[in-house]
């Protein structure tokens, strides 16, 4: 291949770089209105009394909305497939706020200045409610957080408002108690994982403005679209026709800008003042008034031989999604779906929970959502039943987890939704995963620690993982091909590069298969009214989904140009061959650039255009063995991570350095959620941790070094043989330093972050 698995250079890197790339506030119109929030101070309140005649009148100020002014229509903010898994339990605006930094109004003035006055001069009387802050003591709390009408589910999720309950699932395979009971070693522990902040480089922007036509224009700094101009269309009663969505470049997103946030108010504003208006988030607006990953508790139970034959999973999750239901199902099922079958020889499983209500603020999705909190329950317990068997934790995963070629009845019981579908493992290179990561880190020398001083040691933990390509049977991508006069082509796609590097990726696979180079293919992505339809970037889909989407269609091309070849050269079809720059039959020959002159200019005259779609029917995993090593100061607890190795399976790789940059960069996220990173909440609800002062995120100087590795592997269904890398990444971290800390000083902490003040109290309670 002379392009695909090839460290090609991104095709907007060298532009971004050079600060040339345009990201969304870069388009807004100058004179455009600034639209600001007046957010709630109260966890939970049901607004009285709301005064803005003092802010309408003051000079500037354009418009003044509050839930008297707006559209009175549930919907959910969660950008995924139709119809929504999620709830429906927000309104744009509403007499409720359900956490500190709910909105409460919106301003638009003419600048930013007399904005931020308009909001001082807003007199709110609030009925404070009991917030509910702890989400096991949610399910039946008296006070309920959305007693409102109008809200629904688009389809049995297990929803119950009334008892604080967005979702709620059981499922189970064989009988697990009766397993159990004949089982010579059960375990079982609980762990808690902790909500998230997304903390992207470029903040929640948007801005939107009338065209000519009297259409909505909004550029968005968004990672869907299509579901963006979707749920826009259903929450103000405008017709999806008159609505425009351009994504420019965008600063990051890792799940935060899979929703709505802005579009409403700007689209509101733009609407009824017939003026372009923007709206950018600070950053404290980005940490309160946005997403976090959904915090949970998971009690996992195994059932074991002596032999470390594992023979049931038990498991039961509680989820906290915050004031509303984004993501609420299906971040719950992948807690199951994506982590338990990776140890697929048990006679029985059990999972089950629910979702409830907090006021807290929302959750929603972040990278591996679901599959990094139930791998860190999972991988943790293995590492406890290893230690309770006196197995190697490695031995221990190579008897019971899954290899090539089989399967497990999770996939077809469980799916992002409530149902799943049937496949078996075409390829998984585990096993390879496993144990090449193992010799990197030198664990036959390691493990469990070495002592390097008296009051220092090193240990080694790891973990294994899996994630999914997409959603099968759900997720649509479709990409189109144009021939240009000269030669060259136009690549148009509605995936969404925010940064991952799909628009290099996809232009790779569309030039591999025309014989190209990248330059003679210029790409598109992301207009509403320009590039064909795609779900957008989540669900690891990109490679996969809009990836098979290019392929069919540079196919569809490629035949198309030997077919207009044919007709030049008044040859068979068959006759033709095709390097990527010339047709040859027999002793006749015509370069492409002189064909499409010809087809555009002179005879036959028509364009060449192929669109093709693709929806998978399966979502191969890629699969991930994940292995650190730290440095443990056995009096203070503080540790060092001294080295993160991981090998991956992820199919072929498209681009191997951008696969590194997405495996280490989840890998990165992973490490700050099991060390550092920490949503702090004073005991009012209050977000105490709203800056970057005050919220930890890795450095370069957390991590002493990096190692990736690729499986080599070949996955049939997949644009060349590649699977998925977005976000497999970011499985491993957790349990592989919660079981290194255990390996270190015999203290298991099951709760995140893992920090020296929980060692030192899990040292104290030890003693």
């Amino acid at each position: 291949m002379k392009t695909v698995n090839h460290k090609t250079p991104s095709v907007d890197g060298k532009g971004i770089m050079m600060g040339r790339a345009a990201f969304t506030d870069d388009f807004a119109e100058p004179n455009s209105l600034i639209v600001k929030m007046l957010r709630s101070p109260h966890a939970f309140a049901r607004i009285k009394n709301i005064d803005t005649s003092k802010a309408r009148a003051l000079p500037g100020v354009e418009i003044v909305l509050t839930h008297h002014d707006v559209p009175r229509k549930s919907f959910t903010r969660a950008g995924q497939g139709y119809p929504e898994p999620s709830p429906h339990d927000k309104f744009i605006l509403d007499e409720y706020v359900r956490y500190v930094g709910d909105e409460v109004a919106c301003v638009a003035a003419i600048n930013e200045s007399v904005a931020d006055q308009a909001l001082k001069l807003i007199e709110v009387e609030y009925e404070v409610l009991e917030p509910v802050l702890d989400f096991e003591k949610a399910f039946e709390h008296q006070s309920v957080i959305h007693p409102e009408e109008g809200i629904c589910e688009m389809f049995p999720i297990g929803f119950e408002p009334k008892k604080n309950v967005a979702a709620s699932y059981h499922m189970h395979v064989g009988d697990v108690d009766a397993v159990m009971a004949k089982c010579d070693v059960v375990v079982e522990e609980t762990y808690y994982t902790q909500a998230q902040a997304h903390a992207m480089l470029e903040p929640h922007s948007t801005n939107a403005r009338l065209d000519y036509h009297n259409r909505l224009v909004i550029y968005s700094s968004t990672q869907t679209p299509y579901h963006v101009r979707r749920i826009l269309s259903q929450t103000l009663d405008l017709p999806i026709s008159k609505i425009r969505l351009i994504k420019p470049r965008v600063g990051g997103g890792f799940g935060g800008k899979q929703a709505l946030h802005g579009e409403f108010f700007v689209s509101l504003v733009t609407l009824r003042t017939k003026k372009p208006s923007k709206m950018v988030y600070s950053r404290q607006e980005v940490f309160e008034s946005s997403y976090t990953r959904h915090p949970m508790r998971i009690t996992m139970r195994l059932g074991a031989m002596k032999d470390g034959t594992i023979r049931a999973i038990d498991c039961y999750s509680l989820s906290d999604t915050g004031a509303y239901g984004e993501h609420a199902l299906t971040v719950f099922m992948i807690t199951g779906s994506k982590v338990l079958p990776l140890y697929n020889k048990v006679d029985a499983v059990r999972f089950g929970g629910r979702v409830v209500y907090t006021n807290h603020v929302s959750a929603g999705a972040y990278r591996g959502y679901g599959a990094i909190q139930g791998n860190f329950a999972l991988e943790s317990v293995i590492d406890v039943l290893a230690k309770k068997l006196n197995m190697d934790p490695l031995e221990l995963r190579r008897k019971n987890m899954m290899e090539e070629g089989e399967t497990s009845p999770i996939f077809e019981i469980m799916g992002e939704g409530t149902e799943g579908t049937a496949m078996n493992m075409d390829t998984c290179k585990l096993r390879y995963c496993l144990d090449r990561g193992a010799e990197l880190i030198g664990w036959k020398d390691k493990y469990p620690f070495v002592r390097v001083s008296p009051h220092k040691v090193r240990s080694v933990g790891m973990a294994i993982a899996m994630q999914g390509s997409g959603i099968p049977y759900i997720d649509m991508a479709a990409a189109t091909i144009k021939l240009n006069d000269d030669g060259f082509y136009n690549l148009t796609v509605g995936a969404t590069d925010i940064g991952q590097g799909s628009d290099t990726i996809l232009t790779q696979i569309a030039a591999e298969t025309l014989m190209t180079t990248m330059d003679k293919v210029v790409i598109y992505s992301s207009d509403t009214d320009l590039t064909p339809f795609d779900v957008g970037a989540y669900a690891s889909s990109t490679t996969y989904v809009s990836g098979n989407a290019v392929l069919k269609a540079a196919k569809s091309m490629k035949t198309m140009l030997i077919e207009e070849a044919a007709h030049y050269l008044k040859v068979s079809i068959d006759e033709v061959a095709f390097d990527g720059e010339k047709f040859v039959a027999k002793d006749k020959t015509i370069t492409l650039s002189d064909m499409a002159n010809k087809l555009y200019y002179n005879e036959n005259q028509h364009q060449l255009t192929a669109t093709e779609s693709y929806v998978g029917h399966k979502s191969p995993p890629p699969f991930m063995a994940g292995f650190v090593e730290i440095e443990m100061d056995t009096e203070t607890y503080e540790y060092k991570i001294l080295h993160y190795v991981s090998v991956v399976d992820c199919g072929t790789t498209i681009n191997p350095m951008l696969a590194r940059g997405q495996v280490e960069g989840g890998i990165v996220q992973g490490l700050g959620m099991a060390c550092f990173e920490e949503v702090k909440y004073s005991n009012r609800g209050k977000l105490n941790s709203n800056s970057f002062l005050y919220y930890k995120i890795p450095t370069m100087l957390d991590i002493d070094k990096l190692t990736t590795e690729f499986a080599e592997s070949y996955e049939e269904s997949g644009p060349y043989g590649a699977k998925s890398v977005g976000e497999i990444g970011i499985d491993t971290p957790p349990a592989a330093i919660a079981n290194a800390v255990a390996n270190a000083i015999n203290i298991r902490i099951n709760k995140l972050p893992i920090t020296p003040e929980k060692i030192f109290q899990g040292a104290n309670q030890e003693k």
